[in-house]
């Protein structure tokens, strides 16, 4: 129709946290990680960060489990990535939580200034 505006996608800024199972070995936390990674870009998403914060100890047990294996990525996708991630992540035995926050401009300059920190002490 000639109403009908041309579609534009809506590219959001996103961070996930997700944790995985500590009685992974290295290798399998490497996949596991690479495949969410695969997610993100094959669906249209740039991933702009990814950290490896290593195995921490939980506050309180999630699973029977006293740690696990933080990671978290930095994107820019659109929404239905976000829903695609949030799918698999709830499929995979191997993640025991996950969070994913849509970042405003105030949380992007924070995001922004911590990896910038990061770099430096490398």
């Amino acid at each position: 129709h000639y109403f009908c505006k041309p579609y534009k996608i809506i590219m959001n800024k996103y961070e996930t946290v997700f944790i995985l199972n500590p009685v992974l070995s290295e290798d399998q936390v490497k996949e596991a990680v690479q495949k969410y990674a695969d997610i993100i870009t094959s669906n249209g998403g740039e991933l702009v960060e990814k950290e490896d914060w290593g195995l921490k100890k939980f506050a309180y047990t999630i699973q029977n489990k006293k740690s696990g294996f933080y990671h978290l990525f930095d994107f820019t996708a659109a929404p239905k990535v976000v829903h695609a991630l949030e799918l698999e992540f709830r499929r995979d035995e191997r993640v025991m939580r996950y969070l994913t926050v849509k970042l405003d401009k105030h949380a992007e300059a924070w995001a922004e200034k911590r990896r910038e920190r990061l770099t430096a002490k490398a």
